[in-house]
């Protein structure tokens, strides 16, 4: 487990994102996801608060991502666009074919080898999915490469319009939580991968009156975005195998760095086993949450045991976790 922070984050501040509360609200499946009280993690890890946002069932599909994805396509798809193609560790692919479907779309979706198991349940939604022998990073750079409407949630130089898009989308998350009645959070946790959604939440909080410390989270095995806070550039690192699939990303999204850069107050890293074991206890308390959510709770005990100081933290502090994906059986998702 490493760890890093900077002070002064909750100082920066930056313009906010469009309401896409609207838009979604306007799908029929919407609801808002539950916000879970946790008051004997509370009292375990000696906070007054503790709430998990629980991203298990969003639009019938197991994780957040399609919150993004719909709201992208949305906007993007305004001409004669025939197919959608992107690459996955899993759920942002499955979100992306579940919108093409909607919109009579056909969708090619590219998946790393390391994620393979989650191809069928892609296929399900009626993509056609090509596994590759590659990692995501260079599923990625295949899929840019391919004909149609490339639909990715990461971004590069020359390719930012749709990863902001989907950025925005992100926001409705954080919208709902705003919707609770007295619930101001000191500490969010939030996971990163290639840090879109990480960058949402920097946009959220640095740009309203509600301020508090935001901390990101990754595999240790692929902590891609701590490494380039800590060369104070974008840095790109090999990752290996995980079980936090959607978190095994080497390459940090261009869009999200800056506000990663300067928004954002810690960054730890922890293991499979501390993820898996976060998921196992979130699962007995009656909240579904797969590693890549799990992991939020890893880290707030991790910060918890030993940086409250940094972070400004109380035996009364609220704290809020971003549980991004349902608990699975088998096999990442």
């Amino acid at each position: 487990m490493t760890w890093w922070s900077q002070p002064g984050a909750r100082g920066w501040r930056c313009a906010p994102a469009p309401d896409v509360l609207a838009f979604h609200r306007s799908l029929p499946e919407y609801a808002p996801t539950p916000l879970v009280s946790l008051p004997v993690l509370a009292s375990a890890l000696g906070v007054g608060r503790l709430f998990v946002k629980d991203e298990s069932s969003r639009f019938g599909l197991p994780a957040f991502k399609v919150l993004g994805a719909s709201y992208a396509m949305h906007k993007a798809v305004t001409g004669p666009v025939s197919h959608v193609v992107t690459a996955t560790d899993g759920n942002h692919g499955r979100a992306v074919a579940w919108m093409a479907r909607r919109m009579g779309l056909a969708c090619r979706v590219l998946v790393p080898a390391p994620a393979a198991a989650s191809a069928p349940l892609i296929a399900a939604e009626g993509a056609d999915v090509r596994v590759v022998p590659v990692g995501y990073d260079e599923a990625v750079r295949m899929a840019a490469a391919e004909d149609g409407l490339l639909v990715q949630d990461t971004a590069w130089p020359g390719y930012e319009q749709i990863p902001q898009w989907i950025v925005d989308g992100y926001s409705t998350m954080l919208r709902e939580i705003d919707a609770i009645p007295d619930l101001v959070p000191d500490l969010v946790v939030v996971p990163m991968g290639v840090g879109s959604l990480t960058q949402a939440v920097i946009t959220h909080y640095r740009s309203g009156t509600v301020r508090p410390a935001l901390l990101g989270v990754e595999a240790e095995v692929a902590a891609g975005v701590q490494a380039s806070l800590r060369a104070g550039r974008l840095v790109d690192v090999s990752t290996t195998d995980t079980v936090m699939a959607g978190l095994n990303c080497g390459t940090t999204s261009s869009l999200a760095w800056p506000y990663l850069r300067d928004g954002l107050d810690a960054a730890v890293t922890v293991t499979d086993a501390q993820s898996l074991a976060a998921s196992d206890e979130l699962d007995e308390l009656g909240v579904s949450s797969g590693p890549c959510g799990a992991a939020t709770l890893a880290a707030a005990r991790a910060a918890l045991a030993g940086h409250r100081a940094e972070l400004g933290l109380s035996r009364s502090s609220t704290v809020v976790l971003l549980s991004t994906e349902a608990r699975r059986q088998q096999g990442p998702v």
